[in-house]
This record gives C-alpha cells, structure tokens and sequence, in this order.
C-alpha cells in the first residue's frame, strides 16, 4: 500500500552494538522469500493470519461453485492470487525507484498491504510523482485485464468466480490507494504537486500529511456507517468491517502524523552539531583495569573513555552499554580494551561536522559511539547516538 523513505523522526540513524561489532544488525521485517530484480522480498507473520481471514470468508462464495472440502483450497488461492496483487503493486515502486537510482531496501507483505522501503527520497516532484503512481497504475491495469478476460475468454466457472474477485481486488486496492493523503501513494502524488508548485518537499509533505488524517476519519466513518447500514450487518460482517475500517484508519493516521513530525524534524536538522553534543574523552591504554579506566573518567569529569597507545592515537571507544552491564566487583579484573571496539574511518568523525552531513555519516556506519577528532587529529571527545536521539527532542 505504500513506499517508505527512512525514517527520522526523533530516531538517528544509529545503533547500540556491543563491544567489538562494527554496528548493529537489522531485524528483517519478516520471513525472506528471495530477491527479485535485486530487492529483498519479505512476508510477515501477520499475512498468514490475514490469509487464513480472507480464504475463510470468501469460502462462502466458493461455496456455491465447489464442494467442500475443494472450496477452501479455492479460497485460500484467491488469498494467494490477492497477495500477488499486492506484491506485484510494490515491486512496480521498487523497479521504479531503482531505474531512478534510488536504493531499495526492501518489499514486505504484511497484515494491510504490503510496503516498499526505499533509502532515500525521490530527487524531484517528477520522480516522486512517477514512483508513487506506478503501484496503483499496476493494480489498475490488472484490473481492466481482467474485465478483458471476462469479457472475451471462456472460463470455467471456478475460474470466473476468481477472476471477478480479483479484478474487484485490484480496483479497489488502485483506487484506495489513489486517496490523496499520506502515507497512501495518493499522498506522494500530493506530495509531488504541491512540491512541484511551490519548490519545496516540506509543505508538499506536511499537507499530504493533513490530508491523510482527513483520509483516515473518513475511512473509520465510512467502515462504522457499513457496519451500521451495510447489507452485510445482519450477517455478522458488519463487525468486521468496523474493525478492518479501524486498523486501515489507524494505519493512515499514524503514518500521515509521521510524515508531519518528520518534516518538523528534518527542520532541526541544521541544528545539530557534533561538537556541541561531545562528552569529554578520558585516554587510556588498552590494559587498564576497567575500575581504573572510569576513576580517571570521574575525576576528569568526562562522559567516554577512548583506548589510545602510548602517544595518545586513538585505538578504540568503551562501549558505554558494556560499562553499565559489567558489575562493580569485577570492573578491577576486566581491562579497558576488554570492552572496547576499534575506531575505523567510518566512526571517526570532524569534531565540527553538523547537520544533515552529520546526519549521513551516521546513516553510514550506525554505531553507538563515535570519536570526535580535531583537523590536526588530536580527540576532541566522543560523539554518543543516544545523546543526539536526545538533542532532538529538545532543539
């Protein structure tokens, strides 16, 4: 149902590694199926659970044209083939974005849909525009070619029976998703309009923002006025449809609220400053005992502890999370460097870097600490990625 960019949103890109890793590892969003045109492709538990829903009610509609127990494998491939719809309306913005060279993350199939995660946002309204359309372009024109084939091909009646559903499927899901607010593809193509017209990403966002919220209210409404009115109330439907309305309506909401903070934090972004948000660095060699290490830390009233050789090169950062988790009682028998992780190019950063400079260097190697250096390479301190998830709360 939509396309993601990263996330900001009082989060920085960074992680919290132990001692010795280079970074974190991400969770995968779900069960790996493979790659397809160089995109990892994911379901989630959660379709399992939708996809045992849908085959169990569209089995009364099977019902009439098959016998059970036939009925349900019938139904459960409609749930299959719907899905497949879906996917194939997310790799349609993952193909797009990548022929834009824009990196793709990942495709996931999950409870409401499915999501296109893609690492950067489209350069231009233009682009933007055409990777938000191609998904429900997709749906759309499986939809008219399934109206083709029921037009013109002689089918079976089990094969009719799907190809109306999914035809039905793939409008609906096009037109949805066509409602024009975030994080729906409607909402980029807002997005890219109001981008296009006034220059700038941020009002194109925060208004598909507020459109979007708008989109919700009038999802939960239409699903309690289906619940109350609908045909289907006195059949126990009604219900359900209350509470799907619900979820997708959520789902809307928080995705549109997201997209409205993001802007307002992409606004402090220039805020920042590396320099600013450095704790105090004390040296030490790799073989001082760890009780000793954080004494000298006390008494310089510093905040990090960085390994460094006997002429003062920095070696390593002290993992701040091992610290806290080794007990005071064996803090005298651990060195320093037990819990420490070596400092590569990619952790050692200018002391005056800030802004969205600072914000890609840490997209680029997600860590917990980083070593701050001064131009002649002296250390300035050490960058921590829980105080710059901190500084922006309180820009």
């Amino acid at each position: 149902m939509t396309h993601s960019a990263p996330p900001t949103e009082g989060k920085t890109p960074a992680g919290d590694p132990g001692p010795g890793d280079g970074g974190p590892t991400p969770r995968p969003p779900g069960l790996r199926m493979g790659r397809l045109f160089g995109v990892p492709v994911y379901v989630s538990p959660s379709w399992f659970l939708v996809a045992v829903l849908v085959t169990v009610m569209f089995e009364g509609q099977v019902h009439d044209v098959v016998q059970r127990p036939a009925s349900y494998l019938v139904a459960f491939t409609y749930a299959v083939l719907l899905y497949g719809s879906v996917f194939v309306h997310e790799l349609s913005h993952a193909v797009t974005a990548r022929a834009f060279g824009l990196p793709v993350r990942s495709v996931t199939l999950h409870v409401l849909g499915g999501e296109t995660s893609i690492e950067r946002e489209a350069p231009t309204p233009g682009r933007e525009f055409l990777i938000a359309f191609a998904g429900p372009l997709v749906n759309l024109v499986l939809a008219g070619l399934g109206l083709l084939a029921r037009a013109f091909v002689p089918m079976p009646d089990v094969a009719l029976l799907l190809v109306d559903a999914l035809t039905f499927a793939n409008l609906l899901v096009g037109v949805f998703n066509l409602l024009p607010g975030l994080p729906l593809d409607g909402g980029r193509l807002v997005r890219a309009a109001v981008w296009k017209a006034t220059g700038r990403s941020r009002s194109g966002a925060i208004i598909a923002g507020w459109v979007g919220r708008g989109v919700a209210v009038a999802t939960l409404l239409a699903g309690a006025l289906l619940a109350t009115y609908g045909t289907g109330a006195g059949q126990g439907i009604g219900w359900l449809a209350l509470l799907w309305s619900a979820l997708v309506a959520s789902f809307i909401w928080v995705g549109a609220t997201h997209a409205i903070r993001a802007e307002h934090v992409r606004d402090r972004i220039p805020l920042l400053s590396a320099r600013r948000l450095a704790r105090r660095a004390t040296l030490v060699t790799a073989d001082v005992p760890l009780a000793v290490a954080i004494g000298r830390a006390h008494d310089d009233r510093a905040g990090a502890i960085v390994i460094a050789d006997h002429d003062g090169r920095p070696l390593g950062l002290v993992s701040e999370k091992a610290v806290t988790a080794t007990p005071e009682h064996r803090r005298p028998w651990v060195t320093a460097g037990d819990l420490s992780r070596g400092v590569d190019e990619r952790l050692t950063l200018p002391a005056d870097i800030t802004g969205e400079e600072l914000m890609d260097a840490l997209r680029r190697a997600p860590a917990s600490e980083y070593l701050l250096v001064e131009p002649d390479g002296r250390v300035y301190g050490v960058l921590v990625a829980a105080d710059l998830d901190r500084a922006f709360a309180g820009i």
